[in-house]
């Protein structure tokens, strides 16, 4: 099974749709369900943040690769699409 890395903050608008989109895709999408998720929690594990070159959450991970890294300018329909490609990038990997 593929592990990503995920990126989030507690409160953030953008993370709370990413967390949804991914419950639905791993409910609709086969290859989305196959991939396991590691939560990390920005402020609480900031020095493992840090390590990754990000500036918005929520972003994905696959290793060091960033498969995706949110945009404030996204809706819940792009966000959601663009983590299913995210997750299929991580399943296909």
């Amino acid at each position: 099974m593929k592990k990503v890395t995920l990126f989030y903050m507690v409160g953030c608008p953008y993370c709370v749709s990413a967390r949804k989109a991914i419950e639905e895709l791993k409910r609709e999408d086969a290859r989305c369900a196959g991939v396991e998720i590691d939560w990390i929690d920005e402020r609480k594990e900031s020095a493992l943040a840090e390590q990754y070159d990000y500036y918005y959450v929520p972003s994905i991970y696959l290793g060091k690769t960033k498969l995706y890294e949110a945009s404030p300018s996204q809706n819940d329909r792009q966000i959601k699409e663009s983590v299913r490609q995210a997750l299929h990038a991580a399943a296909d990997a």
